[in-house]
């Protein structure tokens, strides 16, 4: 990645030439650029390119002051030379952890390139003395400086050395700094306007780092996402089981959704389409099967609802992977409340419980304890179906997952006039951090004798599928999304999370759309056991944050429409990343763009599987964007099943890579 260095030019410039989408990141000469401080405070809050404000003491007597100033407005990055004072140093330092800005602390010497070990010496003492990125700056006057230099490389943590040098001879190593591991570089915003000796143009630099390769930065595009199916299918059943006429708006086609649609149907709803609108009117009719096409949740969720509607036999069926799929837990689950299910599998024991089989109720309310490792779907389908019961029932689970989804049917039932009581329990970090992941139970309290009443809402844009997009932006280019809730419950949301981790240079617009453009970036870590949908794109994306990141949750993989952790590590591993997975985590040995591109380490392209994985689809998709050649997938079709408009949206970002001059 390059960093542009802008010195000698005022506000207004700087604006135009960040909103001309030609400047990847750039580097802020506030001991040279005509700023106040409020204009400081202006300029870097109002961008989403990465800025460094840079601000050499030596040249600016209130240097300390621009650069904190610059820190609390949104800087990336802050550089400041190793000579600096102590106490400014400390008061520069804390200031970066309270804002979340990454610190450079530069060495430079204009006559020579001291030997390696006083290198290395400088090396370690800014790295003692807080700085996130080292950056080391010398004056090459031979080969060997040169190699001086990128032998500090293999001294440095991943990602976190610049080093090049300054003169003629030392000009090739600001463009081979990048393959040797510098998250970016430098360069002039022309030839004539070179901070340091031997600078490039950055419109050279671009050329030679991109010119040749498949792969050039994509963007600036704006793209609408389609509506979440996670909260549509809950909301179109809980319209079909409503007095009166519901309406949904916001509504976008796709498989799931549309067997959702069926299904309503079939329990006697009446729906009728006006564009992006669903009128449903709630009504119910005798029913003896139903069909779920592909869809897990709806499977999962009509279980507990077509028991709770009376003592008649329900066959439910599906099509496709579903039928291998297990319904891991089911059949305690719903044994728990009076419930049998009985697979029609030649040979199958009633535990296995596959598709098809048939629902033999009444739901009785009671109480029970459930383990909730298997998921959350079931237990979302008894918290629609139990307040439709006589009377009370308490529900405990145990080791829940994927908690953010209970809390979408939590929030879509309260919109149709239902109510649940919820309290989570953890340990004492629980407490004092409320993080899902260290919550080790949840007791349900739910009062019989509810009914659903009619409600209108919009149905929220879909963080699972924006997750791709999101990540192309954050490896490599300008990437807007609408439709989407950035204060949302949905568990995708967490991909915001990931990228603020990795670097990625996001926000979210007045308007609320989210905006994320190409940054360095670096390792991360996460549990995805919320969260399990993100893990293909996670895994890709980590491909290009240098550095070891490590993604748990893989034990959540195993059965969906595919088993995901085993197609991630074929996928990646045929790509040429370095993966491996352990037990319940996957580790990934990413390298960044810039450095893939310069050392020929793009990822392989060629023949794969989707394993009829929409998610699969998608993330392979992601990883052709950034391959050295095509990638061909066997079955994309499948990816209808979540988000038919995929290639329309996935087309259109491809297409709009940047010119090179």
């Amino acid at each position: 990645m390059i960093s542009t260095s802008i010195q000698g030019k005022n506000l207004d410039e700087i604006f135009s030439l960040l909103e001309s989408g030609e400047i990847e990141m750039a580097e802020i000469r506030l001991d040279r650029c005509p700023l106040s401080e409020d204009g400081i405070e202006e300029l870097f809050s109002a961008t989403d390119v990465p800025l460094i404000a840079t601000c050499r003491l030596a040249e600016d007597a209130l240097a300390e002051r621009k650069i904190l100033r610059a820190i609390s407005s949104g800087a990336a990055f802050a550089d400041i030379e190793i000579e600096v004072p102590a106490v400014t140093l400390k008061r520069i330092r804390s200031a970066c952890r309270e804002w979340g800005t990454r610190l450079i602390i530069s060495f430079h010497d204009f006559n020579g390139t001291p030997s390696a070990q006083e290198l290395e010496r400088v090396l370690a003492t800014a790295l003692s003395s807080g700085a996130d990125i080292v950056k080391i700056v010398t004056t090459a006057l031979s080969q060997g400086d040169l190699e001086t230099l990128y032998g500090l490389y293999g001294k440095a943590p991943e990602g976190r050395l610049i080093a090049f040098a300054m003169g003629q001879e030392g000009k090739p190593s600001r463009l081979e700094c990048l393959a040797h591991g510098a998250p970016f570089t430098y360069a002039a915003l022309s030839e004539g306007e070179a901070a340091a000796p031997g600078q490039w143009p950055f419109a050279l630099m671009k050329k030679a780092l991109y010119g040749g390769s498949p792969v050039k930065p994509l963007g600036p595009v704006t793209l609408r996402m389609p509506a979440s199916k996670s909260f549509a299918q809950r909301a179109i059943l809980a319209a079909a089981l409503a007095d009166g006429e519901s309406v949904l708006t916001g509504y976008t086609p796709c498989d799931d959704s549309e067997a959702a649609i069926k299904a309503a149907e079939a329990l006697g709803a009446r729906v009728l389409r006006d564009g992006a609108t669903l009128r449903i009117t709630g009504g119910k009719a005798p029913v003896s099967e139903l069909f779920v096409g592909e869809s897990g949740l709806l499977t999962r969720l009509l279980i507990p609802i077509v028991a709770a509607r009376g003592s008649n036999p329900v066959r439910i069926d599906g099509e496709k992977t579903i039928l291998g799929r297990p319904l891991s837990g089911a059949h305690d689950v719903m044994a728990a409340f009076g419930v049998s299910l009985r697979p029609e599998k030649a040979g199958a024991r009633k535990t296995d419980c596959y598709l098809p089989l048939t629902v033999c109720g009444p739901i009785i309310p009671g109480k029970a304890e459930i383990d909730g490792r298997s998921g959350s779907q079931l237990i979302s389908g008894l918290l629609m179906a139990l307040p439709m019961t006589a009377d009370r029932s308490t529900l405990y689970v145990t080791g829940p997952k994927s908690i953010p989804y209970l809390f979408i049917t939590l929030d879509v039932m309260k919109k149709f006039g239902v109510v649940a009581g919820c309290e989570m329990e953890g340990d004492e970090n629980f407490a004092e951090t409320r993080d899902w992941g260290l919550c080790s139970g949840i007791t349900f309290k739910i009062k019989g004798g509810q009914a659903y009443k009619a409600a209108s809402f919009e149905i929220e844009g879909d963080w699972s599928g924006a997750a791709c997009f999101l990540a192309a932006g954050a490896i490599g280019g300008d990437v807007t999304l609408e439709g989407l809730d950035s204060s949302s419950l949905q568990a995708d949301i967490s991909i915001m999370d990931i990228l603020a981790q990795a670097g990625a240079s996001l926000s979210v617009l007045e308007d609320g759309s989210v905006h994320v453009q190409h940054s360095p970036l670096e390792a991360f870590s996460a549990d995805l056991n919320n969260c399990p949908d993100l893990f293909p794109v996670a895994a890709v994306l980590a491909a290009f944050c240098k550095g070891r990141s490590v993604l748990s949750g893989v034990e959540r993989l195993r059965h969906k429409e595919s088993d995901r952790a085993e197609a991630i590590l074929n996928m990646l591993g045929k790509m040429g990343v370095d993966i491996r997975i352990d037990e319940d985590i996957m580790t990934i040995h990413g390298i960044g763009l810039s450095e893939r591109i310069l050392t020929g380490r793009l990822l392989r392209g060629g023949a794969f599987t989707s394993g009829g994985d929409h998610r699969m689809v998608m993330a392979l998709r992601l990883a052709s964007l950034y391959a050295e050649s095509p990638v061909i997938i066997d079955d994309e079709g499948c990816v209808s099943k979540s988000f038919p408009d995929f290639y329309l949206a996935f087309t259109a970002l491809a297409s709009c890579s940047t010119s090179l001059p």
